[in-house]
C-alpha cells in the first residue's frame, strides 16, 4: 500500500454550540486506505465526515485534502434521498458526472457508457430504467454508491452505507466497497455501525468516542 497521505487531520475540533463533537483529532489516512470509522451514536462519525468533506468549519485544527483537485465521491445516509424521488435510477448516476459536465450540458457517449458501467459493476444491469421508488433498498444504497463513483473519484466517502438494509444486503454492499478498493485502488472512508462485516474487509478501524480517535484492528466478534 502507498505511503501518500491523501487526508490528513491535525487537532481538529468541531462544535456545535457549546457543545465540542470532535476533540483534537488527529488522523491521517493513506492512499488506497479501508478505513472505517467505527463507535456508538453520537461518537462524531458523521461530523468527522463532514469535516473533511469541508461541509463544516473547524473550531480549531486542520483538515488537508486533494479535493479541490479531485472531488471526492460521496454516499450520503440513505435516509436523506426522498424514495419516491420519480427519476430512473440510470439519471441519479449520471448526476455525479454534473460537477463535470455542468447542469445543463447533455450526456455524451462515454458519459453514458459510463453509467451503464458502474451500473454493472455493480451488478445492476436492467436497473437504470427503474425510478428510486420502484428499487429494493439494497439497489437504491447501490444507486446512491454508482452515482458517487461514475466520476472515477479517487477517494469515496460514505455515510453508514450498510444501514437499514438486510443482512444479505448489506453483506453484498460490504463485497462491492472492498472489491472497489482492491481492485481500482479507490481510498474509502465510511463511518459504519458495528463490526460484523469488517473483520475481512480493513486491516484498521478508526474507533470513536467521546470525540476521540485512535486506530486499531477490527473485532472478529
Amino acid at each position: 500500500m502507498s505511503t501518500v497521505s491523501l487526508i490528513t487531520c491535525r487537532g481538529l475540533q468541531v462544535a456545535y454550540g457549546r457543545e465540542m463533537v470532535l476533540r483534537g483529532v488527529d488522523l491521517e489516512v493513506v492512499k488506497g486506505s479501508f478505513l472505517p470509522l467505527v463507535g456508538p451514536n453520537g461518537a462524531g462519525k458523521t461530523t468527522l465526515l463532514m469535516a473533511i468533506l469541508g461541509l463544516v468549519k473547524p473550531s480549531a485544527g486542520t483538515v488537508e485534502t486533494p479535493f479541490a483537485r479531485r472531488p471526492p465521491g460521496y454516499v450520503p445516509q440513505q435516509g436523506v434521498i426522498d424514495p419516491l424521488f420519480p427519476v430512473p435510477a440510470s439519471q441519479i448516476v449520471a448526476m455525479g458526472l454534473y460537477p463535470h459536465l455542468g447542469w445543463w450540458k447533455k450526456l455524451g457517449k462515454q458519459d453514458r457508457r459510463a453509467v451503464s458501467g458502474v451500473l454493472a459493476m455493480l451488478g445492476m444491469d436492467g436497473q437504470g430504467s427503474k425510478t428510486f421508488a420502484q428499487l429494493s433498498g439494497g439497489m437504491r444504497q447501490k444507486t446512491l454508491i454508482a452515482r458517487a463513483l461514475v466520476a472515477r473519484p479517487e477517494v469515496l466517502i460514505l455515510d453508514e452505507p450498510t444501514a437499514g438494509l438486510d443482512e444479505e444486503s448489506q453483506q453484498e454492499i460490504m463485497a462491492h466497497l472492498v472489491a472497489i478498493n482492491r481492485q481500482q485502488g479507490c481510498t474509502i472512508v465510511m463511518a459504519h455501525h458495528g463490526e460484523s462485516l469488517l473483520a475481512d474487509a480493513a486491516p484498521l478501524v478508526c474507533q470513536m468516542e467521546h470525540g476521540r480517535v485512535r486506530l486499531r484492528e477490527p473485532s472478529h466478534v
